[in-house]
């Protein structure tokens, strides 16, 4: 069913051309309070990108990448910046209303584990005999068990401490916890604006690196948007890459972008996430091969595999069911080269 709807969704998006009849307000919501790496969307805004398209699109701050799935679903919102792996989830039990993702972001998962270095964790193995803290529910939390299944880890001699998330960099700065579970792209600046040097005094094992090799955050909208405005949902994704492309040549573009939306945020802190979401999340070899926004089908697979193991899912969506690379520009306009400055 939603396959034929994406195959006559990107029909009506090749006869319609780029230009909307009369302008479509979409409500789009962050999955998170401003950071830097929110600057697409703030520019494509700002630049008259949206407007071009023939969109309004209203901006909300979030509550949690996964909390955009379920806002979506509940119809508050049409589209918005989130977790694929929450799709997912939610695709497994409510099929059929889950949002879509048309364009990915963040090809690289955030999903990580830090520690001091003097703590001695520089390999999963080391995890052995260390105490961890994470935030119960969250996905580097729940995806831990399937982490050390896949890196030989007895995790019957990890000790887990549940803690909530503003917690979790003071406690490992203290010595409370050996390890923080965490999402690289806020433990990383949590540390920084707790005055820590994290590149110098700490070390991260990023669950990509060993053997999660998980989609992430990006661009999704309702299936009931795909259905009624194809156009609108591709002028969305249109101009949201013209911004991305625009940015990774220019960060200030960016910034001026967050600034316009929140003046009250750290400039110098979300001009590091910003550059941080590129080198660290966007920016791959799969990024590079197949351009800004796409998916590989068989690593979407995969990746729904590891979602089902370690949610315990029950049934396993299908790739179509989770991303659309229908509305995506040709790649030759996705092609992204990133130059920090």
């Amino acid at each position: 069913m939603l396959k034929r709807l994406m195959l006559t969704a990107a029909a009506t998006v090749a006869l319609a051309g780029s230009a909307l009849a009369q302008e479509t307000t979409v409500k789009f919501t962050l999955g998170w309070k401003t950071q830097g790496s929110d600057a697409a969307f703030f520019v494509a805004r700002d630049k008259g990108y949206y407007k071009a398209e023939g969109l309004n699109v209203v901006i909300d701050q979030g509550e949690g990448s996964g909390a955009t799935v379920t806002r979506i679903m509940g119809g508050a919102y049409e589209a918005g910046f989130g977790d694929v792996n929450a799709i997912i989830q939610n695709a497994s039990t409510k099929p059929g209303e889950n949002p879509v993702m048309v364009y990915m972001i963040w090809n690289r998962p955030p999903f990580a584990i830090s520690s001091k270095k003097t703590a001695g964790i520089a390999k999963p193995k080391d995890l052995e005999g260390k105490t961890l803290g994470g935030a119960q529910g969250t996905p580097t939390t729940r995806l831990l068990e399937v982490f050390a299944r896949k890196n030989g880890v007895d995790m019957s001699k990890i000790k887990l401490s549940n803690m909530a998330p503003n917690l979790q960099e003071p406690l490992l700065i203290k010595g409370d916890i050996d390890g923080a579970l965490i999402f690289n792209i806020t433990g990383y600046f949590n540390l920084l604006l707790n005055r820590q040097d994290p590149d110098k005094d700490f070390n991260f094992l990023s669950f990509g690196d060993y053997g999660l090799d998980l989609y992430s955050n990006g661009l999704m909208v309702s299936q009931k948007m795909i259905k009624e405005n194809p156009k609108a949902v591709a002028g969305l994704v249109r101009a949201t890459n013209k911004a991305m492309v625009e940015i990774a040549r220019d960060q200030s573009i960016g910034m001026k972008g967050v600034m316009n939306f929140d003046n009250l945020v750290n400039e110098a802190i979300e001009k590091k996430r910003l550059q941080y979401s590129f080198s660290e999340l966007i920016v791959s070899p799969e990024m590079k091969e197949i351009g800004v926004g796409d998916t590989k089908d068989d690593r979407m697979a995969r990746a729904i595999d590891i979602i089902a193991e370690g949610y315990q899912l029950t049934r396993k969506p299908k790739p179509e069911e989770i991303f659309s690379r229908a509305f995506l520009p040709p790649k030759a306009e996705r092609e992204l080269v990133y130059t920090p400055n």
